[in-house]
């Protein structure tokens, strides 16, 4: 038997706590999940993790898994008497030749060992939970989308072995989701085993970078950039929201930085109603300028009496 160091795996020293295997398995699968990693040997590296969450996570198979000592990785070894007396007796004979951790702990998982609660029982096993990133737009989230997701999901077969298979699931995503929103599709992960419950499928959202929308929370935030005559004197512009363009009326005396707020333009919130979508004003000087275009400014110099700079003294 080839010895795996599960705790080496997922980055743990062997005094990791159970909220500390759930933390580092969520952080590792979604970097190496094959279906959005570009690492070199992503799926090899996500089965290697998988299956040591699938042992370290249950405090029974981590018990035994940690009573197997300490070999090097790799290296050939056999689960000493004791170990072999308190799991592998409980069915009777049982042998070690030409198997690996994943198939000793999937069968004692799975029930091919008998529990101590009695004798020629399986044990019903849940199947495992999955965690994946879906990319949205800002225009998506706004309104909601399906999305089609091809996974390749662990299972055990009818000897209770974990085996891969592909998976091809269409999620609903609601309108209003939030970049890290997480959605729980519930019996959609991997199946369950001797009649255990399927595991759960985690949505997490990522929303794209959009090239003028920032979206905070439930509220989206544009720059309007004005020219100085519009800020001055007023003005009617068009402005893009997620739902589409509408007209916005700029008032005179505009200033920099200045707020506009449109109620409910926002992200669609849980209870039916909205966030916020706020225009921020910036004021664009203009880089080139025509000969007449030049005389006019210095005129409006010439004859205004403003002093931006008054309030120093």
């Amino acid at each position: 038997m080839k010895y795996k160091d599960y705790y080496q795996a997922l980055g743990l020293e062997r005094t990791a706590s159970a909220d500390d295997i759930k933390k580092a398995y969520r952080k590792l699968a979604h970097q190496y999940h094959p279906d959005i990693s570009k690492e070199a040997k992503a799926e090899e590296k996500f089965k290697e993790i998988a299956e040591a969450y699938q042992t370290l996570k249950d405090p029974e198979k981590r018990a035994a898994y940690d009573q197997l000592g300490q070999p090097q990785p790799g290296q050939d070894f056999h689960p000493q008497a004791d170990w072999q007396r308190q799991y592998a007796n409980q069915s009777g004979s049982f042998s070690f030749d030409d198997m690996d951790l994943e198939d000793l702990f999937a069968s004692f998982q799975g029930g091919r060992y008998q529990s101590q609660a009695g004798v020629g029982r399986k044990r019903a096993v849940k199947g495992q939970d999955y965690e994946v990133t879906v990319h949205l737009s800002v225009e998506e989230a706004y309104t909601g989308t399906q999305v089609k997701l091809d996974l390749t999901m662990q299972e055990y077969d009818e000897q209770h072995r974990l085996r891969r298979v592909p998976r091809s699931i269409t999620a609903r995503i609601p309108k209003g989701v939030t970049d890290g929103h997480r959605l729980c599709l519930k019996n959609q992960g991997g199946k369950g085993a001797g009649g255990g419950a399927n595991g759960d499928l985690y949505l997490t959202i990522a929303l794209h970078p959009h090239s003028f929308f920032r979206v905070k929370g439930h509220d989206i935030h544009v720059d309007v950039p004005l020219a100085p005559w519009e800020a001055v004197l007023g003005t009617q512009i068009e402005l893009p929201t997620p739902a589409g363009k509408i007209s916005l009326k700029i008032p005179a005396g505009t200033q920099a930085g200045q707020k506009l707020r449109l109620a409910k333009r926002g992200l669609p919130l849980p209870k039916g109603e909205n966030g916020d979508l706020y225009a921020n004003i910036q004021i664009v000087v203009p880089t080139v300028m025509n000969e007449e275009e030049q005389i006019l400014f210095k005129k409006l110099a010439d004859l205004s009496n403003f002093n931006p700079r008054g309030h120093f003294g």
